[in-house]
């Protein structure tokens, strides 16, 4: 049985000091064929450690039922890290931020009004604990106590940034023990006291998250927690994008120049992101920093590994650097993968929205307005309908809280938008006597926000719907998922009306496929599929991401189906296919 501990300043390895040098890698955020690519990558760049988040959100999407396969198989994951030769680091949660929606957390936990989350709560627990039992009995066997290479289990995530309740920091704890956990349990936060204060407990060693400036983190670290191994749990390489903002880029060798302190001065630490990957289908999370800001598709992060895989300028200077400081360069073959230009696509097929309903959605009457959540929906859109009688004098349409984006429709024709953050379009009702109006309106989940005191993010529409002062009720509501699009019905008049539809086209490869990116000029808000697999939202009218990564393992030699959600209307029915990426203008971070 191998061990892994410390002892004072440093961690001990089978009763030797070890230096983490560990990559962030999430798994559901990389196809699974691409796994041992992406990992292979990590390895001949000098580390001898992966970690990982684990999504709490995508393994239990709904209460008691459990899904560990495809891109969720985390054991398999762990696997082909040991394969390689890497050690482990798990980070379970509950709560993971990682820019993943609502950070992680089921948004089922949202149906339970009086469930207070991330504290000593005890419904909240009883949640916490299957999952757990579910996700923590997989991997258990392979601790290194047990034989395997999982050497250190994160105990919640960054938590002082958010809370200070020591009890349930022990709970979280306690629930590790009862399932064997066996490992070196460790806690992050920033370096800053107030979130170490709040975010530590005494019995587990605690490591600090930054991106710049290691000495001073670390200054503040060692002060904070004197006697303990010197750690990064997160060492920024880059940052993430919002729809509407510039691409964060990093220079290569400001980079990796910026990690030979920690190198020097023989710390641990974990480079975040290693290799970002992709939020595939609607997983992106949002912050809200004066108001609501989703996440883009890409998660490229300026990784040294990008989005696709390509090694980067930073992948070689920083492997560089690990390398003039360890004397070991690994002698690993590694490569960029194909990547193919398909050219353009005309989508001859299109399916409206409107029509095809009771093929996608599920209805629930009630006489208010009802949250996703309150439904049982986590991901997707969701249609408010009703009808407006009259006569009536003309009234305001007033909306109560709208997360995120609404389309709003009177007798089938758009007469407005209203954003969280952002456009906001007047709409008035005025009927005549014996008059009668039809109201739909079309609300997309952009993204639960997964950071800071906002967590708590019902989507949908909620608090009401008036005509002035006065409440309406009596609404069927239809929550579409977009999950399982097999059942729309198409026809062959491709031609726009501004109302959401899908539109359809066939892809043919000759040969085997290769990695490609989708671009979509003649389209406004949306998300694609491909061979029946949500490969992510693009918003052209926002940027700043032009092209979304379509992986090869997605796609197959012959016929391939792409299906084309929008929501604003289109221009063209035309998408095109091209070898490189297009993530917009880049502003260095």
């Amino acid at each position: 049985m191998s061990t892994f501990t410390f002892n004072g300043k440093d961690f001990v390895l089978d009763g030797k000091p070890f230096v983490v040098l560990s990559g962030a890698m999430h798994y559901w955020r990389i196809v699974p064929e691409y796994w041992e690519d992406r990992l292979k990558k990590l390895r001949a760049c000098g580390f001898n450690t992966v970690e990982t988040y684990v999504p709490w959100n995508l393994h239990e999407r709904k209460e008691g039922t459990f899904d560990f396969t495809g891109n969720l198989d985390i054991v398999k994951y762990i696997e082909t890290a040991q394969k390689l030769g890497l050690y482990v680091i798990v980070r379970p949660g509950p709560y993971i931020c990682a820019e993943h929606e609502f950070g992680g957390l089921p948004s089922w936990l949202l149906s339970y009004p009086n469930m207070a989350l991330r504290c000593n709560d005890p419904l909240y627990l009883e949640k916490v604990r299957p999952y757990y039992r579910e996700l923590l009995t997989r991997i258990r066997p392979y601790l290194i106590t047990n034989g395997g290479r999982i050497i250190m289990v994160q105990i919640e995530n960054e938590y002082g940034s958010y809370g200070n309740d020591k009890d349930y920091l022990h709970a979280v704890a306690d629930i590790y023990k009862e399932y064997g956990m066996d490992c070196q349990l460790y806690t992050s936060d920033g370096p800053c006291y107030w979130m170490l204060t709040g975010g530590t407990i005494p019995e587990y060693p605690c490591v600090a998250n930054f991106g710049s400036d290691p000495v001073g983190a670390f200054k503040v670290l060692n002060d904070f927690r004197p006697g303990q191994p010197t750690m990064c749990g997160e060492y920024w390489c880059g940052w993430f994008d919002h729809w509407g903002e510039h691409h964060h880029i990093r220079d290569a060798e400001e980079l990796a120049d910026s990690i030979v302190p920690m190198l020097d001065m023989g710390a641990s630490f974990n480079f975040y992101m290693f290799h970002g990957g992709t939020n595939f289908g609607f997983t992106n999370g949002a912050n809200h920093s004066g108001g609501y800001q989703p996440t883009v598709t890409s998660y490229d992060y300026c990784s040294p590994v990008s989005e696709s895989g390509d090694l980067t300028p930073a992948y070689f200077a920083v492997r560089d650097r690990i390398a003039k400081a360890t004397g070991v360069m690994p002698e690993l073959d590694v490569a960029n993968l194909p990547k193919a230009a398909y050219g353009k696509l005309t989508l001859t097929e299109r399916a409206p929205l409107f029509d095809n309903l009771d093929k996608i959605g599920t209805v629930t009457h009630a006489a208010a307005p009802k949250s996703m959540e309150e439904i049982g929906q986590d991901f997707g859109y969701i249609l408010y309908s009703s009808e407006f009688f009259g006569p009536m004098e003309e009234l305001p349409l007033v909306l109560g809280h709208v997360h995120d984006r609404a389309h709003i429709y009177l007798d089938g024709k758009l007469v407005g938008i209203r954003e969280r953050s952002g456009r906001m379009d007047e709409v008035k009702v005025k009927l005549g006597k014996g008059e009668t109006q039809k109201i739909d309106i079309l609300v997309e989940n952009c993204g639960r926000v997964n950071y800071g005191p906002k967590l708590f993010d019902r989507k949908g529409i909620y608090d009401g719907i008036r005509l002035g002062q006065m409440f309406h009720f009596g609404w069927d509501m239809t929550s579409m998922t977009m999950d399982d699009l097999s059942a729309l019905e198409y026809t062959a008049d491709t031609a726009s009306d501004g109302m959401p539809a899908f539109l359809r086209g066939h892809l043919t490869i000759d040969g085997a496929p290769a990695d490609t990116f989708i671009r979509l000029d003649g389209f406004h808000k949306g998300f694609i599929m491909v061979n029946g697999f949500n490969i992510g939202r693009y918003w052209n009218d926002r940027g700043p991401q032009k092209t979304l990564y379509i992986p090869a393992p997605l796609l197959r030699e012959g016929d391939n189906e792409i299906i084309v959600f929008e929501s604003d209307g289109y221009d063209a029915p035309v998408v095109e296919f091209f070898a490189e990426p297009d993530l917009g203008e880049g502003k260095i971070s």
